[in-house]
């Protein structure tokens, strides 16, 4: 009952989780132009994730799997469904998502048969995978309800049916971890539990079995989404695009949302997005978008890059961007390997690469 009041005292008064306003790029999450010096590695149809053992990069594009090697990609084979996730095993196994709905685990690459698969009745959108400690996988299922690519209405439709599984190849279980989290998107092992990101509440969560999700990170101004290990201990968190107050504004308007889903195509609805400026019908609002034919960095963004280095705690060191005039949009892997950050930018079907040689000491200065 209390709960109740609270919730309709926050909604009549515009506070709490009935705010629009967003927080501010600040302090460790300053902006930058650091993804638009990026190298270029390779330009995809449809990357999704990246996944190293070290010496190996596997990129996921569409149904096919990638491996880059010495500036070039082949294909090591194809799926009859999309990749969703990737993850690389101890010995040089791999594990797949595909379609959002299905794990398969291979010895090798280029197995042709996989060792374990896991196709649960329950598994909707599982867009990323994690080695735990005891080397079971860490499955991160975004949505109960909307596929892996329709995260966009999962949004609108404020959803909050998110879970984390962890799957055990060895015996072939499955094991729900968590549940009612808005969007798991992103999961990495933190000692006997694990880091998820729940990008629709814009924060970080310590999973732990048999344990309420614990806030580690909270109100930040993006949508965070995968994980990876940091050399030196931490982590690496990207953000797949920027909150801005217009999507706040519209996420608290029933009424629009339900008439704006059922008579716009969905690429012109107002929400987030890996790549934007591509069409006059893209909802717009103010602080001077475009002057002179010139987009300007600090305009509202509705398409955004960056990717944010966490210390071991989990809390912000220093963060890459690419702004609103920039073009790396829609970060959503980077993984470390060989002295580099390996990226994929999803806006424009980009993997990227950045030295991390002298990057942490120069937010140091």
């Amino acid at each position: 009952m209390i709960a109740a009041v609270k919730d309709f005292a926050n909604r009549f008064l515009g506070r709490g989780d009935a705010t629009i306003t967003v927080p501010s790029f600040d302090g460790a999450l300053k902006p930058n132009q650091k993804l638009e010096a990026a190298e270029t590695l390779l330009t995809c149809d449809s990357p999704a994730d990246l996944a190293t053992d070290g010496s190996k990069l596997f990129i996921a594009d569409g149904r096919r799997l990638l491996l880059l090697n010495n500036g070039s990609a082949s294909e090591l084979r194809s799926f009859e469904q999309p990749i969703s996730a990737l993850c690389a095993l101890p010995g040089g196994g791999l594990a797949v998502a595909l379609g959002g709905r299905e794990v398969r685990v291979y010895e090798g690459p280029s197995a042709e048969q996989p060792s374990a698969t896991f196709a649960d009745a329950a598994f909707n959108a599982i867009n990323a995978l994690a080695l735990a400690g005891d080397n079971s996988l860490i499955a991160t299922d975004g949505s109960a309800t909307s596929g892996v690519d329709d995260w966009a209405r999962d949004l609108l439709e404020l959803n909050r049916s998110g879970r984390v599984y962890r799957l055990d190849p060895g015996s072939r279980t499955v094991t729900r971890l968590a549940q009612g989290l808005g969007y798991a998107f992103g999961a990495c092992a933190h000692g006997s539990a694990m880091l998820v990101s729940e990008s629709w509440r814009h924060r970080l969560v310590l999973v732990s079995p048999g344990a309420t999700p614990k806030i580690v990170l909270a109100h930040l101004p993006v949508y965070p989404s995968r994980l990876s290990k940091a050399s030196g201990g931490g982590y690496w968190l990207t953000a797949f695009t920027a909150r801005t107050q217009l999507v706040e504004f519209v996420l608290r308007e029933p009424g629009y949302r339900r008439r704006m889903m059922a008579e716009i195509a969905p690429e012109h609805w107002v929400a987030p997005r890996l790549r934007s400026g591509r069409s006059f019908k893209e909802p717009m609002q103010g602080a001077h978008i475009k002057t002179m034919g010139v987009i300007k960095p600090w305009a509202p963004p509705r398409s955004y890059g960056l990717v944010i280095r966490l210390d071991a705690d989990g809390q912000p060191l220093y963060s890459l961007h690419s702004r609103v005039d920039g073009i790396n949009h829609g970060v959503v892997a980077a993984v470390e390997m060989g002295g580099d950050l390996v990226l994929i930018a999803k806006g424009p079907g980009r993997v990227l690469k950045l030295a991390l040689a002298g990057l942490a000491e120069e937010f140091r200065a």
